[in-house]
């Protein structure tokens, strides 16, 4: 039987329940393949064995090091899920400042915790098979991973636009009708267009789509009244530490400094 094993890292654990919310189908699963690790199910060996190895969460401590290559020596697929594992998360904003001056700040010696300088993805220090992009990833993210390496196939990687899922489901575009900023053309679909269906922007909750035309996108938000401040933020969100979105923050944030 196929073996799975769900590992957390510096994360708040909303990818996890992807697995979690799918209910009788996790069920299901279960019947199917043998979870070996998954802590917020109460299966818990992080040492284990596994065929299939989804990983949540972000390199953040010196343990997260040691661990991460563990799992990676004992997995034939490593697949990274959300933004944390694939691009550092909200976390990897310390990149942007200084992490120790954040820390002597809130804590009383500085050996009160143990974190590295950076929060950096999962892939910038073991191979990875797939990154499921996302804040967080769906369900069908997951399962469509695993029915596709129960037949040892990799998934399609879905890097199209968020602007193409709005036209697809029939939405009109927001920043178009409504002169609001949002990152839709720049970044992936992958949640079913959720924001704009509602009449607000993208988050850019699923990371940059494919050549994402990231200057473009910044003028058009600085023509729609955003100051360089303002448009560096947008890029510096959810998945600050993924190049094409942390090279246009820094662009814009340089402009700010400048004028």
């Amino acid at each position: 039987m196929v073996s799975v094993a769900i590992h957390k890292f510096s994360s708040c654990d909303g990818c996890q329940l992807a697995f979690l919310n799918a209910g009788q189908d996790l069920i299901t699963l279960s019947n199917m393949v043998e979870i070996v690790n998954f802590a917020e199910a109460g299966i818990v060996d992080t040492r284990a064995k596994a065929d299939i190895a989804f990983v949540e969460g972000s390199i953040s401590t010196p343990e997260d090091l040691e661990r991460i290559s563990d799992i990676r020596h004992n997995s034939n697929y490593l697949i990274t899920i959300g933004a944390c594992a694939t691009a550092g998360g909200l976390q990897a904003l310390r990149n942007l400042a200084n992490g120790k001056e954040w820390i002597a700040d809130i804590y009383a010696t500085a050996d009160t915790i143990s974190a590295l300088p950076t929060s950096t993805p999962i892939s910038d220090h073991v191979k990875v098979d797939l990154e499921l992009w996302g804040c967080p990833v769906s369900t069908r993210q997951v399962f469509t991973a695993i029915r596709s390496l129960l037949f040892d196939v990799l998934p399609r990687d879905e890097h199209d636009k968020l602007c193409l899922e709005c036209k697809r489901q029939g939405v009109s575009c927001v920043m178009v009708t409504q002169g609001i900023p949002c990152m839709g053309p720049v970044t992936r679909t992958g949640c079913g267009a959720l924001c704009p269906r509602h009449g607000r922007d993208c988050y850019a909750c699923y990371g940059p789509a494919e050549n994402p035309n990231t200057d473009a996108l910044g003028k058009r938000f600085a023509g729609l009244g955003l100051v360089s401040g303002q448009i560096a933020a947008r890029f510096h969100f959810i998945n600050s530490a993924s190049p094409d979105f942390r090279q246009a923050g820094l662009n814009w944030k340089d402009k700010g400094n400048d004028g």
